[in-house]
């Protein structure tokens, strides 16, 4: 398995030297990555139930692939993204690692490998007012509209992501 090293751009934004990388999400890592879930303060889940190791191992054995950040050992957040449904299914951060550059390098690495993939455009969708959906406009996502759950709908192109500044 190769490990992928952060740039000193976004290691600077944290406030030790311990051993951080991006590394792909294993079935091993599902309770670490549903920890990261259940600790959010926006999106949250209002029934924990609806997301199941089961999904957990459909993302990431059959339907996409995913990727999470570790800190001295500690998974502080994760991306998993779906080819077949062109979706992005999960990437959220612990809230003590926000606004530190952790989530702008996992989704690098999932957008990066998501179009190298598939040339299809992928979606995902958010809370409206949520940090997230200011993540995603800030990053080039282009805003699709409220969808029928009440989220906000988001999607990049390769082009856009290719393109982007």
């Amino acid at each position: 398995m190769a490990f992928i090293t952060l740039s000193p751009i976004f290691a600077s934004n944290l406030s030790h030297n311990a051993p951080m990388f991006i590394r792909p999400a294993t079935l091993n890592d599902i309770p670490a990555l549903h920890e990261v879930r259940m600790s959010v303060n926006e999106n949250k889940l209002n029934n924990p139930a609806l997301v199941t190791e089961k999904h957990y191992i459909y993302y990431l054995q059959t339907a996409g692939k995913g990727w999470l950040y570790e800190i001295d050992g500690k998974v502080v957040g994760f991306a998993i993204v779906s080819v077949p449904e062109t979706n992005v299914w999960a990437l959220f951060l612990h809230p003590d690692y926000e606004g530190k550059g952790i989530g702008r390098s996992l989704q690098a690495e999932m957008l990066n490998w998501y179009f190298s993939e598939t040339e299809q455009p992928v979606w995902l969708s958010t809370a409206p007012e949520s940090r997230a959906a200011t993540f995603y406009r800030k990053t080039g996502w282009r805003e699709t509209g409220l969808m029928d759950n009440g989220e906000l709908g988001f999607e990049m192109s390769k082009e856009d992501w290719e393109n982007r500044t």
